[in-house]
């Protein structure tokens, strides 16, 4: 029998792209060669292509997404963080060329990639808190008058609408430093949210459904170090964090956490890994959302591949039940 193609997608045309790529290349490596004839597919500004072994580059024809000397692709495994791989845009292609892959559909991925449209949902649902916040549009006349009348306070949050790993995310603590807080986020996006500060422990949870079974994984507590008062980019991948995984916090929480984002899952109707991101805050006891993260880093050091060791499931099982379930 021959062994099934897998396409391992990475790159994008993001501030994360580096991220990806190193999550990309954990995932070649973790992936039981075998059993799959996987390729490193590279997307990125300057063209597709296959990365062959030799460092070759190797054309991928967009078409109908093949490779010369390769039969069609089997799977689309995507390991792409941001555009064009979280936000639904490579989904509605591989849906268009009848490929499947192990992310969320391209509805799910668009509305959940965009902060200030999926906030609102989340909300709606009534089963979690969501901080207040302001949707700016126009990078030209920036309405610092909505900021005003929501009363959000300071600190606050502002960061690009749709993205991730906090690239072109700012806390700001006085008012003469949201105007360039949020020209740094138009770089990144289009649309800006600006949000209110939730002040407390931050905890992440993966969760990944299976053709029989839906695993809640153990949830990590993130604590950054030094200067780093919030999971930025430094804090996530240059080292200046601890990640407790299982967290050391009471039961009632650790539950809470774990029940809404399973529900969360369902109700967003995702697919594949998918990482929930809350900020518990201790002053009132209660949980707010932050975020669903549909294509969660996957490099040696990231939060779900921990989350997933700790429940007793190697990096290679965790990869193997996604596949598995797509194909």
């Amino acid at each position: 029998m021959n062994k099934p193609n897998i396409a391992l997608v990475m790159g994008g045309y993001s501030g994360e792209h580096d991220i990806s790529i190193q999550s990309g290349c954990q995932v070649y490596e973790a992936l039981d060669h075998q059993k799959y004839n996987v390729y490193k597919i590279v997307i990125d500004r300057q063209g597709w292509y296959c990365l062959a072994d030799n460092d070759q580059h190797i054309p991928v024809n967009r078409h109908d997404f093949t490779v010369p000397g390769v039969d069609r692709f089997n799977l689309a495994f995507i390991i792409i963080h941001g555009n064009p791989g979280e936000n639904g845009v490579l989904q509605g292609y591989f849906d268009m060329l009848g490929i499947p892959y192990t992310t969320c559909g391209y509805y799910t991925s668009a509305l959940t990639f965009h902060k200030g449209y999926c906030n609102p949902v989340v909300k709606s649902f009534g089963i979690v808190n969501v901080a207040r916040s302001v949707l700016l549009y126009d990078m030209s006349k920036p309405s610092l008058d909505k900021i005003d009348d929501a009363a959000l306070g300071y600190p606050l949050f502002v960061k690009p609408a749709a993205g991730g790993s906090s690239v072109a995310t700012t806390k700001v603590k006085t008012p003469d430093q949201l105007l360039p807080a949020i020209q740094q986020a138009f770089t990144e996006d289009s649309q800006v949210l600006v949000e209110e500060c939730i002040s407390g422990r931050e905890f992440d949870c993966g969760v990944l459904r299976t053709k029989t079974d839906k695993y809640v994984f153990p949830i990590t507590e993130i604590i950054p170090l030094g200067n780093h008062e919030f999971f930025d980019y430094e804090a996530k991948y240059q080292g200046f964090s601890n990640e407790v995984t299982p967290a050391q916090c009471p039961d009632a929480i650790t539950q809470q956490i774990q029940q809404t984002s399973s529900q969360l899952y369902d109700l967003l109707n995702c697919r594949g890994i998918c990482r929930f991101d809350y900020i518990y805050d201790t002053t009132r006891n209660q949980l707010y959302f932050l975020e669903v993260n549909t294509i969660p880093g996957q490099s040696a050091e990231s939060i779900v591949p921990k989350q997933a060791r700790a429940m007793g499931i190697s990096t290679q099982q965790l990869y193997e039940m996604v596949i598995q379930t797509c194909l």
